[in-house]
């Protein structure tokens, strides 16, 4: 079972930074894309950030140019640097881990939240 703990969530005004972390722990497999998810309240979680083992990475065309999603050295930890926030990315942000058995398995940490305030 792989666990998933975030930190770095908070309170922050439009316009301003904040940096999410993301460890994972426990798997008996190597992880392999690892990302950041988001739900508001009344809307679907989405995908916000997503980055391979190779680097490889992808973002959400909302987030483009203001948030950027990294590996630590390690490889079991993710980061997510979100610049310029908007009142838009309040939301409680999810760090997800993929696991491949087969088949692949996506985990999913408790989540943290993101208060931007206008």
């Amino acid at each position: 079972q792989v666990q998933l703990v975030e930190s770095g969530g908070g309170l922050v005004q439009a316009g301003g930074s904040l940096r999410l972390s993301c460890a994972a722990s426990g798997s008996r497999f190597s992880i392999n894309a690892m990302g950041w998810y988001r739900q508001a309240p009344g809307k679907q979680r989405e995908m916000v950030a997503a980055i391979t083992t190779g680097g490889t990475t992808n973002l959400a065309d909302s987030v483009k140019g203001r948030f950027t999603i990294s590996r630590g050295n390690a490889k079991n930890t993710v980061y997510l640097q979100m610049n310029n926030v908007k009142p838009e990315d309040t939301a409680v942000y999810y760090c997800s881990a993929d696991v491949i058995l087969p088949p692949l398995v996506r985990h999913f940490g408790q989540g943290t939240q993101v208060t931007v305030s206008s």
